[in-house]
């Protein structure tokens, strides 16, 4: 089954800012083109407010002459323009100059611009006389036609010119309405054309800059998914930091720091509970092993005493679990072949009397690890038990060392199946139901190796019986 592929956060937020951004824009331009509608506003530059501004100063004195009044807003107009110039004609020849005029303007325009509403007269880039702006207006002294500019010359410009201008217009019918059916495509073309590279600016900019943000505002996430990564049963305390932690995510870290101060306290119990238990054990275990030690020899009396010994060597596992506990502090560095040759002759007696010889193999030179002394001693010592309860009763067990920090344990039994072998380090699991052991010490050897960052495996080859081999970090 195909495991199924998780969402790129980063990516989603790529995706849904670019439609945002897209769809605010489209928005943003529907709302504006509606208001301009519905306002119909005019924007006047320059040379179109010195009309506005002369056009609400002209008027006629009581002999009907044209005039044109000094109004506040036409002197602030020229203290800001102080260039400007006008011209203002009325139907029956009458005109009021102001201003340094360019002789262009002064001529006649014929009866084109003096039928205009509205015009804009410019002249090519390399020309040097200005644009003005001519519009027929109604004005206190009646319809006039009004031509003003705010300089004589391009040459009075302040270095740099911005002209904008835009028209548009619509298709009309012939009664004069806007035929909206023909314009509507042409209109929604203009627009994809003015918003489509804003569209891919804007998109552009934030699938660059996106992952960047993002990678930095859950770089604090990042650090605390490490540090719980390195979370194992040695450090079932520990809790997530959730200072640097995103608002949105900080509830999740809260709910697994809870989870894990749950799962530690439910672990804590549970052992307390299996080393109470295994110390109430031991003093019942050793009245029946005293009582049973007094009766006569007899074939029944000796299997009470091998019963008596397996609940024993199990209580005794149950209190080996609760070295798993004992801090890193706690760890030397010793000479392993001190640390193995000792356990080696203390299993030496149980190892003769249960049939075997027992050899000790050293390495050719010293090795030094750094280790808890008692995890290790226990972890070999429950590997030599397995051996001399599953040896067959026969032949040598052998315990060698290695330069490289690895220890084995070798017996010359039936062996273990290969297709066992991952089975045998599971807890009370057991080759042979009826078998003595309780199927504690190898999962236990197993767990201290990995406390010490070490490893322990069943050899493979073709030799007769079990090899178990602990490798173990050495100290430089």
């Amino acid at each position: 089954m195909k495991k199924p592929r998780t969402r790129s956060l980063q990516w989603v937020l790529v995706r849904r800012l670019i439609l945002l951004q897209a769809a605010t824009l489209l928005i943003f331009i529907v709302l504006s083109a509606a208001a301009l509608w519905i306002a119909n506003p005019r924007f006047l530059i320059d040379n179109e407010a010195a009309v506005a501004t002369v056009k609400e100063a002209v008027d006629r004195d009581k002999d009907g002459k044209l005039v044109v009044h000094d109004t506040e807003g036409l002197a602030a107009f020229h203290a800001e323009f102080p260039n400007v110039w006008y011209i203002v004609r009325d139907s029956t020849g009458q005109s009021i100059r102001f201003g340094n005029i360019p002789d262009v303007y002064s001529r006649d325009f014929g009866d084109l611009l003096g039928a205009a509403d509205h015009a804009t007269i410019g002249f090519s880039e390399d020309d040097l006389r200005p644009e003005a702006y001519l519009e027929k207006a109604s004005t206190k002294a009646g319809m006039v036609q009004i031509i003003a500019a705010t300089r004589s010359s391009r040459g009075e410009t302040d270095g740099l010119e911005v002209n904008i201008s835009a028209t548009i217009d619509v298709v009309r019918n012939p009664d004069g309405s806007r035929n909206w059916e023909r314009a509507l495509p042409a209109l929604a073309l203009i627009i994809v054309i003015l918003l489509l590279p804003i569209v891919l600016v804007m998109g552009t900019t934030t699938l660059v800059t996106t992952p960047a943000v993002v990678r930095r505002s859950f770089a604090g996430l990042v650090d605390t998914v490490h540090q719980a990564a390195r979370i194992d049963i040695g450090t079932r305390a520990m809790q997530l930091p959730v200072k640097h932690v995103p608002q949105e995510i900080a509830p999740l870290v809260h709910a697994f720091n809870q989870a894990l101060a749950r799962l530690a306290q439910g672990y804590d119990r549970h052992n307390r509970f299996l080393t109470d238990a295994a110390h109430e054990l031991r003093t019942p275990i050793a009245i029946l092993r005293t009582r049973a030690e007094l009766l006569k020899q007899e074939p029944q009396s000796t299997r009470l005493l091998q019963d008596i010994e397996r609940l024993s060597h199990l209580a005794q596992q149950l209190l080996d679990h609760q070295l798993l506990d004992r801090p890193a502090s706690q760890r030397q560095v010793i000479d392993l072949a001190d640390l193995v040759s000792r356990v080696a002759a203390d299993f030496a007696p149980l190892a003769i009397e249960a049939g075997y010889d027992l050899a000790f193999e050293p390495s050719p030179t010293v090795v030094h690890v750094d280790v808890n002394v008692l995890q290790i001693e226990r972890a070999l010592a429950n590997i030599i038990r397995n051996a001399i309860d599953h040896g067959g009763a026969a032949g040598t067990i052998t315990v060698a060392i290695d330069e490289t920090g690895g220890i084995e344990v070798r017996d010359e039994g039936p062996g273990i199946p290969t297709e066992e072998h991952e089975n045998v380090f599971e807890p009370f699991y057991r080759l042979q139901p009826q078998s003595r052991g309780a199927g504690l010490g190898l999962n236990l050897a197993r767990q201290i190796a990995l406390l010490h960052d070490g490893t322990i495996r069943i050899l493979k080859g073709s030799w007769q019986g079990a090899r178990i081999r602990i490798q173990l970090p050495v100290r430089s």
